[in-house]
């Protein structure tokens, strides 16, 4: 990194790239690049890589051992990576209902390269393999909310028959093994369970998952997984540091509480720390800022809500959608006792803490469902903004020697390493993402989120 250098040429040829923003895409781009070799800069405003979670009465419930950095900050509202702020479910049929079917599609190519990221996690020294499981998940609705569960179907069904989906699913299943071993439990067949969710009865339902009662209808989402956010992004600087060592094969720099407020076509990076303004140049620059991004995007925050519980014995095994007229809420268990419920989304760019009716909802969706929830402990109740573009969609943009990924909205951790995969290809930057080649398994096709303003010169 230079101050005034003019970066070379980016076809087949960088070397040093500059990443503003250090959420998800940046801390998964950052690891990733300093494994094939490339030294990478990265710029986040945040204090430090930990999480800032607004409630820190217990600031490290949730967190690895091996992260022994900050979990918590000064400021209860502090602006942190949307990512830390999220369940982490891997759920590319239910979104069908939220996005269009090749966006959806991509979760499956998302789902292997998950599995692949989080072994090689805990492969690399000094780092962790974060929890990934893919075991499928519920998809519940009371007597009274039946009709609207029924639109939600109809919604999935016909988004289910387009041929990227279709090939995209067919593909996952047959070149990767899948982790459910509900589908014989249920006598589906890998066949008849592949990409739609599948009814069953309660008497079913109750022999897979005794801890759910109170539902009055259960359908099956099969393959679909879940991971743990907050240490996934904690693992990959763990091991982003190890890459960085003396016998590593590239370098990670990592600039915490300096603010990118500008990324240029020319390579070159505008900053505010706490030593002032200052320009940095690269070979590359990559803006995964998410809201950072205004005004050179139109991007619009939207609140997503979280209600940490600690539940010793709840006994939930699978991620847990509940359909609801007004809204769809999520109980996702985590290793530790752990339940994580939250609703879909919130049109507001508000970072107020939780409030009253809010946890109160949530919390009483969960226990409908889930009797155990009710002697469960309230741990933190979290709060953030997700990355939306005015159509809801993701956007890759390469102009010059510029790459710029962002609009993941709520998709982001089911999206996040194949849009990824696909950004560096338009880049002529490594594709092979944790061993998993770009070309190994489907969920490519069209890509209209893609906008190649330029050639890389």
């Amino acid at each position: 990194m230079t101050g005034d250098r003019q970066g070379g040429s980016l076809r087949g040829g960088a070397r040093h790239i500059g990443i503003a923003g250090a959420g998800l895409l940046g801390r998964l781009c950052a690891w990733h690049l300093a494994s094939q070799g490339l030294s990478v800069d990265v710029f986040d405003p945040a204090p430090d890589a930990g999480p800032c979670f607004a409630d820190r009465a217990q600031p490290r419930v949730g967190l690895s051992p091996a992260w022994t950095g900050g979990g918590g900050a000064a400021d209860p509202v502090w602006p942190q990576a949307a990512g830390f702020t999220a369940a982490g479910m891997l759920s590319p049929i239910a979104e069908l209902d939220n996005a269009e079917p090749a966006l959806a599609a991509l979760g499956w190519r998302s789902i292997v390269l998950w599995r692949a990221i989080t072994q090689a996690l805990g492969r690399t020294p000094g780092s962790f393999a974060p929890f990934y499981a893919q075991r499928g998940s519920w998809m519940l609705a009371h007597r009274p909310d039946l009709g609207s569960a029924q639109r939600v179907l109809a919604r999935l069904a016909a988004a289910g028959r387009s041929a990227a989906w279709q090939e995209a699913v067919s593909l996952a299943y047959r070149r990767f093994l899948i982790d459910d071993d509900a589908i014989p439990a249920l006598g589906l067949t890998e066949a008849s369970a592949q990409g739609m969710p599948q009814a069953l009865s309660l008497a079913q339902l109750q022999a897979q998952e005794p801890s759910l009662a109170g539902a009055a209808h259960a359908w099956f989402l099969p393959a679909e997984g879940q991971l743990d956010t907050a240490n996934t992004l904690l693992a990959l600087v763990l091991a982003a540091r190890t890459l960085s060592g003396p016998s590593g094969p590239g370098r990670v720099n990592w600039h915490w509480g300096e603010r990118v407020t500008q990324v240029g076509e020319d390579a070159r990076l505008h900053l505010h720390g706490p030593g002032g303004e200052r320009v940095a140049t690269f070979d590359q620059v990559i803006d995964t800022r998410g809201l950072g991004a205004r005004p050179d995007l139109p991007m619009r925050g939207v609140r997503g809500e979280l209600v940490w519980l600690h539940a010793p014995g709840h006994g939930l095994t699978r991620p847990v959608r509940l359909l609801h007229p007004r809204h769809r809420v999520y109980i996702v268990p985590r290793p530790g006792d752990l339940l994580l419920v939250g609703a879909s989304e919130i049109e507001s760019e508000d970072r107020s803490p939780v409030s009253l009716r809010s946890a109160v909802e949530l919390m009483a969706a969960a226990h409908s469902v889930l009797p155990a929830a009710a002697e469960a402990r309230v741990v933190r109740l979290d709060v953030n903004l997700r990355p939306a573009l005015p159509d809801n969609g993701p956007r890759i943009e390469v102009a010059g020697r510029r790459l710029r990924i962002n609009g993941l909205f709520r998709h982001g951790w089911l999206l996040a390493p194949a849009l990824l995969q696909q950004a560096l290809q338009a880049a002529d930057l490594p594709t092979t993402l944790a061993g998993v080649a770009l070309d190994e398994v489907g969920g490519l096709g069209e890509a209209p989120w893609l906008h190649a303003a330029q050639a890389c010169a």
